[in-house]
């Protein structure tokens, strides 16, 4: 266990279910979300399970001892060599692994060559994409690895900097922290605004470095930069295209429809950015257009846009998305429409799939008002079936209404009864 480190235990029982089994163990996520930690802390686990470090063969491609390992054939070469002369079943761990090519060629060959168990990180969601998904013929499990939950940052504080969790204490930390500065584990440690604002900026640099600009032929940096900044100021908002280029053209910026499309792509596949598509109740399908996009860390609107103080309901709206992809749900907005073009549709925040069922979720800072609770519940008394609806608010008092469940923001996150 890297010291200062806390046991992300969600991860480590589903790695302790999948430990042994010709699945390819695959994790994926936005730079510094933890990756790397983790498959440390597995590896301890390992070793805990009287596995002997011999064994284990960890490989980072990031690390200078192997940054320089380009092709599959260095990569072997590096493998067959740490693996000669050990007995027994190997583990084998490849960190940030994109950064070689056809390395999918390769793990599938490890598992023809060894006996092996064998667990991979990477930042780019297109690491499952054609090749790989060919070559493991669906033998791979994904973990999608999250910065820290509230939970986990709750944890942190306890564990790690010895604060007695108090209810004083965690809603502290919610309202001081949390709301602020997002679950980068990195920024932890740290206790000034300016440094924590400045670790996140770095990483958000390295992202746009080494996720986008190192894989994509991307001439116009800036551009790219104030795409990225747009898209942090629009965190639950619809989004188009064309509503952007325009904004660019007022501050005398020129591109194509097709740039800020692509840009857009590439930030989703980084992890930077998260799609929640439109899903239509009345006709029961997912919807290609009025989408909306989350920030897959909420710290980065504090340190780069403005105080997430001022931008309160919408950080709240992304903590609870986030929170959702994190429990394991597929996430989208719902529409409701009245079939009368004079009524205008309502929304559903989020409406949420896990094992065929379905849960249905408004998202509201503050139902300081009844034409805001009003707002909040109605909607759910149109939806025809009768799955689970809740409002999630920052309100301290029960507000439970005909069916419809009122949940306290801190206790969804730090609960389990969604």
């Amino acid at each position: 266990m890297i010291k200062n480190e806390i046991k992300r235990e969600t991860y480590l029982e589903k790695l302790e279910e999948f430990k042994d089994t010709d699945f390819v163990k695959v994790f994926l996520g936005i730079r510094r979300s933890g990756k790397t930690s983790l498959l440390h802390s597995w590896i301890d686990e390992l070793k805990n399970m009287g596995i002997p470090s011999e064994n284990i063969i960890f490989i980072s491609l990031e690390s200078s001892q192997y940054n320089s390992v380009e092709s599959s054939e260095e990569l072997n070469k590096i493998v067959f060599d740490k693996a000669k002369n050990i007995e027994g079943k190997l583990y084998l761990f490849f960190d940030e692994i994109q950064q070689v090519n056809q390395w999918e060629k390769s793990i599938n060959g490890y598992r023809v060559d060894f006996d092996c168990d064998i667990y991979i990180s990477g930042s780019n969601s297109n690491l499952l994409s054609g090749e790989l998904a060919t070559h493991l013929g669906g033998r791979y499990i994904l973990i999608n690895v999250y910065p820290f939950s509230f939970k986990e940052v709750l944890k942190y504080k306890h564990e790690i900097e010895g604060l007695e969790l108090s209810e004083e204490s965690i809603n502290s930390l919610f309202e001081d922290y949390y709301v602020n500065y997002g679950g980068m584990p990195s920024i932890l440690p740290l206790k000034k605004d300016d440094s924590i604002k400045s670790a996140l900026i770095d990483i958000y640099n390295s992202i746009l470095l080494k996720d986008v600009l190192s894989r994509y032929k991307i001439n116009n940096i800036d551009l790219l930069k104030r795409y990225s900044q747009y898209m942090m100021n629009s965190i639950g908002q619809t989004y188009s295209s064309t509503k952007i280029k325009n904004y660019l053209k007022s501050n005398n910026v020129y591109t194509t429809q097709n740039t800020l499309l692509k840009y857009n792509e590439y930030l989703q596949q980084s992890y930077f950015i998260s799609k929640c598509s439109r899903y239509d109740f009345k006709g029961k399908k997912i919807l290609k257009i009025y989408e909306k996009y989350y920030l897959t860390d909420h710290g980065f609107h504090h340190a780069l846009i403005e105080n997430n103080s001022a931008w309160i309901t919408m950080t709240i709206e992304n903590i609870v998305y986030i929170e959702l992809l994190r429990r394991g749900y597929a996430v989208n907005v719902g529409k409701l429409d009245y079939g009368d073009k004079t009524k205008e549709s309502q929304e559903i925040d989020f409406v949420c799939e896990k094992s065929g069922k379905y849960v249905y979720i408004q998202v509201s800072y503050l139902l300081s008002s009844e034409q805001t609770i009003e707002r909040e519940f109605a909607p759910f008394f149109r939806i025809p079936d009768k799955y689970e609806t809740y409002v999630i608010s920052a309100d301290r008092f029960d507000l439970s209404q005909k069916g419809v469940k009122h949940l306290n923001i801190i206790d969804f996150l730090v609960g389990d009864e969604i």
